[in-house]
């Protein structure tokens, strides 16, 4: 199996070492990260200058290749031209900190596994909770695990890597290995708003703003994301890409807003 393995907090990361270091024993594993952190990228794409790509010799990456842009760069350039073939599978992570309910749309963790699914590959994407890398090898052992699952029993209940691509999203507590055997299927909560800005002044004294923290749990019921986390349980989350509303639509179809 050829699996292609990308982050986005960039290729010096643990996370991102921790995931090929677990990984490797499952097949040909192919390394393609942001030279910088790109947290908070989602789906963007570079298309106002030329991205250029290395690749890292010697030390415990050895071969990593990193690219000057985004997430979804990295997995766009290496399915549109820099592989010679197409891998089994995208893995993406492991991202330092949780990306439950809304986070997902924000996230450039998630936007690399999405881009392998554009592509018609499926993908994973690793988030662990809390940021600080606390039993990191505990988490990179999991993603293993959850790997394997795919590989032995899909999620889409098809062939491992046949018909339409499975697009999942796992949340791992930072806990030891053992204490992290409880796996939950569930589906993404709600968080509040995001908190307001912070305000700040330049040195020259002109205002500047950094993004606020996002906001706390709305909607942590069972069943969601947040409240496997909540329970020191692993969270697996299904995506799909369609964001069609489709309640909505009907509605609009029956009050006549189709127009001859």
């Amino acid at each position: 199996m050829h699996i292609l393995i990308a982050n986005d907090d960039g290729y010096l990361a643990p996370g991102l070492l921790a995931l090929v270091n677990a990984l490797r024993p499952s097949g040909q594993v192919t390394v393609i990260a942001p030279e910088q952190n790109h947290s908070g990228a989602s789906n963007s794409l570079t298309l106002s200058r030329p991205l250029t790509v290395n690749r890292m010799v010697g030390s415990e990456r050895d071969n990593f290749l990193y690219v000057n842009g985004t997430p979804t760069d990295c997995v766009h350039i290496a399915l549109t031209g820099l592989l010679d073939s197409k891998p089994d599978l995208v893995v993406s992570g492991i991202n330092q900190g949780e990306n439950m309910g809304e986070d997902v749309l924000y996230s450039g963790t998630v936007a690399a596994a999405i881009e392998g699914v554009m592509f018609g590959i499926p993908a994973i994407a690793f988030s662990q909770v809390a940021k600080g890398w606390a039993r990191l090898e505990d988490a990179a052992q999991i993603a293993r695990d959850i790997v394997l699952q795919q590989m032995n029993s899909p999620a889409d209940g098809r062939g491992a890597f046949s018909g339409k691509p499975t697009l999942l999203n796992v949340n791992i507590p930072n806990l030891p290995y053992e204490a992290l055997q409880s796996w939950r299927v569930t589906r993404l909560g709600n968080r509040h708003h995001s908190q307001n800005v912070i305000m700040q002044q330049n040195p020259r004294g002109e205002p500047i703003y950094w993004i606020g923290p996002p906001g706390d749990a709305r909607d942590a019921s069972e069943g969601t994301d947040f409240h496997a986390i909540a329970n020191g349980q692993v969270s697996i989350t299904p995506l799909q890409l369609d964001l069609s509303n489709a309640q909505t639509r009907e509605r609009m179809i029956q009050s006549q807003w189709n127009k001859n």
